[in-house]
């Protein structure tokens, strides 16, 4: 499973579209292959920063600032994809 964070801020429509996008994505290729969880960047500050976020929205996956601005759809469902099918460590798919 992996692990998909939107960084967002309050009263921003980019970022209320964005979790639109990601929470159809999430239902179309399976919310048993991906966790998410909005991050509201005025709440968690300092993990934003951490990251590398300067702008919202962005989304990390895995822990990893992945798209520093809004991608297409197409974008982050590739990439999702992607995610999944490496291997994991113990030899399997993610």
């Amino acid at each position: 499973m992996i692990k998909v964070e939107l960084f967002a801020a309050p009263g921003c429509d980019r970022c209320a579209k964005a979790r639109k996008e990601l929470q159809g994505i999430i239902e179309t290729i399976g919310d048993d292959r991906l966790a998410w969880r909005a991050v509201e960047v005025l709440d968690e500050i300092d993990y934003a920063v951490a990251l590398g976020v300067l702008s919202t929205p962005a989304i990390a996956i895995d822990g990893e600032l992945v798209f520093a601005a809004l991608p297409s759809k197409k974008q982050l469902r590739r990439v999702l994809k992607e995610r999944l099918a490496r291997p994991s460590t113990d030899g399997h798919a993610v």
